[in-house]
């Protein structure tokens, strides 16, 4: 005998008055023809919701991992979103969206703060925002709406989704699936929304729009100066071009392999990912030949460097048709042919080169060599621009890791590991895809999505 709970009994009640008082936003799938009507939808969803019990979001939480980790759909996700944006590769874009399903945090990440004496008993309690309103990128399409709606949706709010034109098929079908999945459990319907069709315009009414509490952006800079402008609370996760330092007392084998696999993950997108080596010239030369090992290919001749430059670059910016683009396909444009094994396109230049003060986002991997640590430090600072996104050392000197850590002030700081180990991918720690760096935040979760209010009772409940 299947055992019916209060919260179930509740949420259905609630479903059924919304369904009998013919709500203005009847749509189901989360998919909606302008912004005022998505929003609206969202407002009344999430009015609905904070209704339901904490044990509740958690089951609209285990809803949207459950069905991310169905192998078709983690298949789908991944296929369609290199078909559709011509970006990054099948299995890491697997990899990525299964971690999001099982290291994203939900309602474990809340907490109530709360303080007790004479006075009386006063808690801190973290509470939604309401309607969020998320512009995600076109480099993680389905890992951002996944990650932010697991968290977005722990932390009790509704979510208004803003995609990347070019992932606009794949974004649809997702949210419309989402909804399909919570539909399942009873939840409010419209808990994730977006518009049909995505654009410039739309995104700024969904800025503007008097019902959306919280603006999070996950891209550019310049999408980041938009919100941080908007007059609104705003968290804002920018681009980064990590530099990885590489000193002589560092394993120089695994130290390779590390910078490789993270170079090449998902074709170097992530904006985590290693963009540039600085390598103390005493072991410049192994480091080389153990990534050469592991999948690199060198580029030597000034002649196919300044090629290559003209390929991929337009001035100081990438030209955006080989963002993610594997490293064979850009070598076969250039005439190249190389091992068929081969992942990551390197070769040496000086520090103000343009592929190394530019984020490429694309398995090209220039080194430079410093005399010495101090000057590798000093290098990888100008490097990353001060964007404050991620920086990565290999060294087994305590002193130099920590000098370069308090120097260069990035969000996430990886030492003697592969880039992605710093979101939680074989590293410890939860996981995200909206790094908020420019605003502070840091790593995104649940709580990043709530407000703190204090709740006071005065004279009563202090028992001791």
């Amino acid at each position: 005998m299947t055992t019916v709970t209060p919260e179930q009994i509740a949420a259905a009640v609630s479903l059924a008055i919304a369904k009998a008082t013919s709500m203005p936003y009847p749509n189901e799938d989360g998919i909606f023809e302008d912004v005022d009507s998505a929003v609206g939808a969202a407002v009344t969803a999430q009015r609905e919701y904070m209704k339901c019990s904490m044990n509740f979001r958690r089951r609209v939480v285990q809803a949207i991992r459950d069905f991310t980790v169905i192998p078709e759909n983690l298949h789908y996700m991944a296929e369609e979103a290199v078909k559709q944006t011509g970006m990054g590769n099948v299995p890491d874009k697997i990899l990525k969206n299964k971690f999001v399903a099982e290291l994203t945090p939900g309602v474990e990440d809340l907490f109530t703060e709360a303080w007790s004496g004479d006075d009386g008993l006063t808690t801190l309690e973290l509470s939604p925002f309401g309607v969020i309103g998320a512009i995600t990128p076109t480099t993680n399409p389905t890992e951002t709406i996944l990650c932010n709606g697991i968290a977005m949706l722990a932390a009790g709010n509704a979510v208004v989704f803003s995609p990347h034109p070019r992932a606009k098929d794949l974004s649809i079908w997702l949210v419309k699936e989402l909804n399909h999945a919570l539909a399942k459990i009873d939840a409010p319907a419209n808990l994730i929304t977006m518009v049909r069709e995505p654009s410039i315009e739309n995104t700024d009414k969904l800025m503007a729009h008097k019902d959306v509490r919280l603006l999070v952006a996950t891209g550019g800079p310049g999408i980041v100066r938009t919100v941080l402008s908007s007059g609104k609370k705003a968290i804002g996760a920018g681009a980064g071009n990590p530099p990885v330092v590489v000193d002589e007392t560092a394993d120089i084998e695994q130290a390779a392999k590390d910078i490789v696999d993270g170079a090449t993950f998902d074709n170097n997108l992530p904006c985590t990912a290693e963009k540039e080596v600085i390598a103390v010239d005493a072991i410049a030369d192994l480091l080389k030949f153990n990534m050469l090992k592991n999948g690199a290919f060198e580029l030597t001749d000034p002649g196919e460097i300044a090629k290559l430059q003209e390929l991929v670059m337009d001035g100081k910016l990438p030209r955006t048709e080989w963002v993610g683009k594997s490293a064979l396909s850009i070598l076969k444009a250039l005439g190249i042919k190389a091992p068929s094994n081969t992942r990551l396109i390197t070769m040496e230049t000086e520090l103000m080169h343009p592929f190394v003060l530019s984020e490429l986002m694309m398995p090209i991997l220039p080194i430079v060599r410093a005399k010495n640590v101090d000057e590798a430090i000093d290098w990888a600072i100008i490097c990353e621009h001060n964007l404050r996104h991620t920086a990565i050392m290999h060294s087994t000197n305590v002193t130099s890791l920590t000098k370069m850590a308090r120097l260069i002030q990035t969000t996430i700081f990886v030492k003697n590991g592969p880039s992605y180990s710093g979101i939680g991918i074989g590293g410890e720690g939860f996981i995200t895809f909206t790094i908020a760096g420019p605003t502070g935040e840091g790593l995104t979760s649940a709580r990043t999505f709530t407000r703190k209010r204090r709740c006071v009772l005065v004279g009563g409940l202090n028992v001791r």
